[in-house]
């Protein structure tokens, strides 16, 4: 059997973790491991070359992909997410932007442009920050401030200014070099600008309103499926370090200076965590796949059920966090260097929990 077959992609990943970091990027092979799994296509319809899996399935391998490396299930996770707009794109449009075997969307939930209806197309001008696997990307999604050419802004139907959303090529944009925090560093998640850039018509759209393919869970509600994959991803990290702090604990050199009762009380902690953890994870999977049934048998999904996901969301979240802060104590010294594998993923474990969506657990 060749090394390539006999090496998992876990195994790939764990070998190029590191370097991804120094490079502030993905590693290019880590790149190409993506690019053949068709992970940056989870969530893009089979019509235009997506993999063909469905939410419950999508979330589960966001959770091992973020246990692998934070950066990469991270990355993977906003970009295939950044990739759902496919369902509400002009079709033409989509089906050329999805002719590249190494489309990767990336983009910004912020309204951070302007957009002035002219009479063929749009004039756009803006900054977007937080652009999760800018560096690889091939399409750029903005949200812009829709406005005439007086300058006065465009109401929708509620009356409030309209907001739409539009598709930008890598050419297009200006990569503004920024991603300088401590962690999730290989998702190079740089902003980025255009200006006094025109654009066709059918480079704007809205999400949850139209969608121009047939794919059943396509309408899942984008507040719910952002939740969980943001979840999945503290999820997936916090169990790689709770693996990392056994072994760390009972590795170190000064661990004979330890009483028995110290000791156990390190092992109530850790299995509390654990505990913890695992319960509110089957809680997590248990209420969203009741959700997914409503959908799937119903054709929507009642309120209180999607409450009932976003608050599961929140909790297991901040049970993660907690869980890190809680045992991080108990690691020693290698914990604290900047180049170890356990403070790479307590980096990014707490980066993951500056996610404006998931800050409050109410």
């Amino acid at each position: 059997m060749s090394e390539t077959l006999a090496t998992t992609w876990q195994e790939k990943v764990k070998a190029y973790a590191a370097l991804s970091e120094k490079m502030g990027k993905l590693h290019p092979e880590i790149l190409e491991l993506a690019y053949q799994e068709n992970w940056f296509k989870l969530f893009v319809p089979e019509i235009y070359g997506g993999s063909n899996k469905k939410l419950p399935e999508i979330l589960r391998l966001e959770e091992e992909l973020a246990e692998a490396d934070g950066s990469l299930g991270w990355t993977i996770t906003l970009c295939a997410g950044a990739g759902w707009f496919a369902g509400f794109l002009n079709p033409e449009l989509a089906a050329e932007i999805f002719a590249n075997p190494e489309v990767c969307f990336a983009g910004s939930g912020a309204v951070g442009g302007v957009a002035i209806k002219m009479q063929t197309g749009y004039l756009l001008n803006g900054k977007w920050s937080y652009a999760s696997g800018a560096l690889h990307a091939t399409i750029f999604t903005a949200n812009c401030i829709i406005k005439n050419e007086n300058g006065d802004d465009i109401l929708d139907e509620n009356g409030e200014p309209e907001i739409k959303s539009f598709i930008l090529k890598k050419e297009e944009v200006n990569i503004l070099p920024g991603w300088s925090y401590f962690g999730l560093i290989a998702t190079g998640s740089h902003a980025f600008e255009v200006c006094d850039l025109k654009v066709e018509e059918n480079r704007a759209f809205k999400i949850n309103q139209q969608i121009e393919v047939a794919d059943s869970g396509f309408d899942y509600p984008f507040l719910q499926l952002a939740e969980t994959t943001l979840t999945v991803n503290s999820l997936g990290m916090t169990n790689h370090f709770i693996k990392l702090v056994e072994q760390s604990f009972y590795s170190r050199s000064g661990l004979g200076r330890y009483s028995e009762a110290q000791i156990l009380f390190f092992n109530n902690e850790l299995n509390r965590c654990k505990e913890e953890v695992l319960s509110l994870r089957a809680k997590f999977y248990h209420t969203f796949e009741e959700s997914w049934n409503q959908l799937m048998s119903n054709g929507e999904v009642t309120d209180d059920k999607l409450s009932e996901v976003s608050s599961i969301s929140r909790k297991l979240a901040h049970a993660c966090w907690k869980s890190a802060a809680t045992l991080f104590p108990y690691c020693g010294l290698e914990a604290a260097k900047k180049e170890s594998e356990i403070n790479r993923v307590w980096r990014d474990i707490h980066t993951a929990s500056q996610h404006a969506l998931l800050t409050f657990e109410i």
